[in-house]
């Protein structure tokens, strides 16, 4: 899992180092609140989920550095605000 991490093609991926940082923070925080994966692995190890996300392109950051879900729509929800004043 920690190799993976030091892959530079999940680091190029997402746009940088920092950026890979706060996408692994922003959907461990979704993780946590109750969301469910995006990936069917066989393992309950949050991190490794979150991992296996990026490498599949199921989220990303947008611009504003907000979580997305690959293929979201306004009918779907919309974005994943995790502020702690929506939680």
């Amino acid at each position: 899992m920690i190799d993976d991490l030091r892959e530079e093609e999940i680091v190029n991926k997402v746009g940088g180092r920092f950026k890979l940082s706060t996408l692994i923070q922003k959907r461990m925080v979704a993780l946590n609140a109750g969301g469910r994966p995006l990936v069917d692995i066989d393992t309950n190890d949050r991190m490794q989920i979150v991992i296996e996300e990026i490498k599949q392109d199921k989220i990303y950051l947008d611009t504003s550095a907000n979580l997305r879900i690959t293929g979201e729509s306004p009918e779907a929800g919309g974005p994943l605000d995790f502020l702690p004043t929506n939680l």
